[in-house]
């Protein structure tokens, strides 16, 4: 599955955002994650990653959900415990499961329906699992990440989707974070409802024309957070669901766990 990863913009200035969306702002902060390239980022750039991120719900919405659940291209089944970064990735077709906790990466793995235990094939699939899960979440979860660890965010230009809306694009890059970190990507923020429209895939940064360009619609509310997903196209995620609580078996037993 070849990997992607993609970024969100909205170029609207302190003074054109409307007095509600500025008291969204200031009443539920966004801020940068640790290691965000500030300095590197333009202004007008980051006020329209923090529209996105109150569109969307909030930080503060988005941070009280525990666990999300989805299923990726048809192809493998996700849930990840937002808490303790833990993860369980279903593989069907190929009758494997990776049960990892992404922060320490440690886990086990079930693969073609035998358990690997050799160490060092365990950690080469425990980090597999890590990268499917960046990827994986990243199609998912993206405006949430646009003031992420190593990204750094510019205000391009107004520009019209491929469906017609009229949007501000954001271009985010990225600085050794994640597992493709020279790729670019350019984000199309609704300069109406400032949500995520559409967004271009670059795999090089120097790229002119984009690799792919992918729309982000369908947007649903989840335990008061919008996501996109069974998308227009029928790529990226599919049967989202959210939960605040789950048993711990969720990620110690190889059983698929009917949710």
């Amino acid at each position: 599955m070849k990997k992607f990863v993609f970024l969100a913009l909205l170029a609207i200035t302190f003074g054109c955002t409307s007095p509600k969306k500025q008291a969204e702002q200031q009443t539920d902060p966004n801020p940068a994650a640790e290691g965000f390239n500030e300095t590197g980022s333009d202004q007008e750039a980051i006020s329209l990653a923090d529209s996105v991120m109150a569109a969307m719900g909030g930080r503060k919405n988005y941070d009280e959900i525990r666990y999300i659940a989805w299923n990726f291209f048809g192809a493998r089944d996700l849930i990840w415990d937002k808490y303790t970064g833990r993860v369980r990735i279903d593989v069907p077709s190929r009758k494997t499961s990776y049960l990892v906790n992404i922060n320490t990466l440690e886990g086990k793995i079930i693969k073609d329906s035998s358990e690997i235990t050799n160490p060092d094939s365990l950690q080469f699939y425990l980090k597999r699992a890590k990268d499917i899960w960046i990827n994986d979440s990243y199609w998912l979860v993206m405006p949430f990440k646009l003031k992420d660890s190593g990204v750094t965010l510019k205000y391009s230009r107004e520009d019209t989707t491929a469906s017609g809306i009229v949007a501000d694009v954001l271009t985010l890059t990225f600085e050794n974070v994640g597992s493709t970190p020279n790729n670019k990507y350019e984000i199309y923020v609704d300069k109406a409802d400032h949500l995520v429209k559409q967004w271009a895939y670059f795999k090089e940064a120097n790229q002119k024309t984009p690799s792919a360009i992918w729309p982000w619609d369908n947007y649903k509310e989840y335990d008061k957070v919008l996501l996109s997903a069974d998308r227009s196209d029928g790529k990226g995620p599919h049967n989202v669901r959210v939960f605040q609580v789950l048993p711990d078996e969720v990620f110690t037993s190889f059983d698929k766990p009917a949710l």
